[in-house]
């Protein structure tokens, strides 16, 4: 007799099992979608969406198309508590969805209460389709006056912002101050190369950095600022680093200390082995996961086969995590800048490498027709 799959969230680690989904149809499961949209835009391709590199239609995939068309069903909520006594969710709506197994891949949030953040042009880094709405309000702005435009963060996520809306400035046309607030120190867990390429690329912009100062808040167009100055915006970016939504401690669910998911090498839960979870929600006990989404996309085949295999009584896989990863910085400006290891370097070919890394990605999933009727 078949099971029932409910998959919480869309994202990046569920891809593989969305896209075969018919296998699970096939032995008589039934699988159903939990998602707050029918859209899942690629985080590695947001700065380049609100630069103007990329269309949306570019760096999304249709994930209510991709699982209808295999069988499956598509649910428009979000999961706001697990009842696993019971194997019963609860969602935003009310509805109450028993299951077999259930796989998390619920995304990050951004800690905006670090900053007490509140009024008008505010713009998280996630969700990365408010990136979007967030590029089209300024374009608008744009064509009637100049703009500030802050980024509080001095990570890769600010960085990137920084850089791709001094490029969007640029291609509007438009006069527009960019100020990065760094905190401490600009890429500070990064080798200083890094850091020395991207400041020269900023500054050769004309984007401000600021270090040694962290914001206290941001609100209705001011941001205050640790050493007791203030900078004023028309629109603040968030780039303050992400974390597990509290879904999974608010449940009773075990946790890490971020709050995320904790699963063990399987990438199921360690106290209930009908739970699994993978990407930026959970906690991999046996050793912290940076949250980058190549450790999500590698988690896709092992949640495909120990997905099926639990639902089957078969023998699990274990997720074995690489030491090391790729990071490529788009910072809008056609150039990219390359780490791995020791090995750091900037130019045109690495931006192109990224590009190609980034298309083949879509591609390999963009499998419900997102850019038809596109240039």
């Amino acid at each position: 007799m078949g099971k029932h799959l409910i998959l919480a969230g869309g994202g990046h680690a569920h891809m593989t099992v969305m896209a075969r989904l018919h296998e699970f149809a096939a032995r008589g499961h039934r699988v159903t979608l939990v998602s707050p949209s029918p859209w899942h835009y690629y985080s590695g391709m947001g700065p380049g969406l609100l630069g103007g590199t990329y269309r949306p239609a570019q760096v999304r995939f249709d994930v209510r198309k991709m699982v209808e068309e295999r069988g499956g069903r598509f649910v428009e909520d979000r999961l706001v508590r697990i009842d696993a006594d019971r194997r019963v969710v609860i969602l935003a709506s009310g509805a109450a969805l028993g299951y077999d197994v259930l796989s998390c891949n619920v995304g990050s949030r951004v800690p905006v209460e670090k900053v007490a953040a509140d009024g008008p042009g505010i713009v998280p880094v996630k969700p990365i389709d408010g990136l979007d709405q967030a590029r089209q309000a300024i374009l608008g702005e744009l064509k009637t006056r100049s703009l500030k435009l802050l980024v509080v963060g001095g990570g890769p996520a600010g960085t990137e912002l920084a850089g791709n809306l001094r490029r969007l400035v640029q291609v509007a046309d438009g006069q527009a101050t960019v100020t990065l607030l760094a905190g401490h120190r600009l890429l500070a867990d990064l080798p200083g190369r890094v850091r020395q390429l991207a400041l020269a690329s900023l500054r050769r912009r004309q984007v401000e950095v600021l270090e040694g100062a962290k914001a206290r808040q941001v609100r209705d167009g001011r941001a205050v600022l640790d050493n007791g100055t203030s900078l004023s915006y028309d629109f603040a970016f968030l780039a303050l680093g992400i974390e597990p939504p509290p879904l999974f401690r608010d449940s009773g669910l075990p946790t890490g200390v971020d709050g995320g998911l904790l699963v063990d090498d399987r990438l199921q839960g360690v106290e209930h082995p009908e739970i699994f979870g993978g990407g930026d929600c959970i906690s991999f006990r046996p050793r912290p996961l940076d949250k980058v989404g190549v450790y999500a996309v590698r988690q896709n085949p092992v949640l495909l086969h120990n997905l099926l295999a639990v639902l089957e009584g078969r023998e699990l896989k274990a997720f074995e995590p690489q030491p090391d990863y790729l990071l490529i910085f788009n910072l809008g400006d056609g150039r990219g800048i390359f780490r791995r290891r020791g090995w750091v370097w900037d130019g045109r070919p690495a931006f192109w490498l990224k590009d190609r890394i980034d298309r083949r990605f879509m591609r390999k999933f963009q499998l419900a027709g997102e850019l038809e009727g596109e240039e």
